[in-house]
């Protein structure tokens, strides 16, 4: 076990240097939600309130756990944002826990984009 977090970390270390090289920045994990949502979004650069960044991480994580059939995307609405439906329930975890299994769908989200 001890070995697999070990591999998990530096993949994340990897994968942050790496969006630092594309963006100019080492994002933690709520700054790489926030990529995902944008990129989800597709609307481009550009300003967002509080809240829009919080919709933004909560469509990543839907995003990131969708792939794990947790989420679905259920389409847009009128002004173009993706909307999920829970399917399953999440595990439960501790906050270190919680993170690895979503460092883990980042890993996957990015590997699946090809951009890692």
């Amino acid at each position: 076990m001890q070995h697999l977090q070990e591999d998990l970390q530096i993949r994340w270390l990897k994968l942050r240097i790496k969006l630092k090289e594309n963006f100019g920045i080492k994002p933690d994990m709520d700054g790489v939600l926030f990529l995902i949502g944008v990129q989800e979004l597709g609307a481009g650069k550009q300003t967002f309130t509080k809240e829009q960044k919080q919709d933004l991480m909560h469509i990543a994580i839907c995003t990131l756990l969708a792939q794990s059939g947790y989420y679905i995307n259920e389409g847009r609405d009128e002004d173009g944002w993706p909307h999920f439906k829970q399917l399953k329930p999440l595990p439960e975890f501790n906050v270190i826990e919680q993170e690895n299994f979503l460092k883990d769908h980042v890993l996957l989200y990015f590997a699946n984009q090809e951009i890692i």
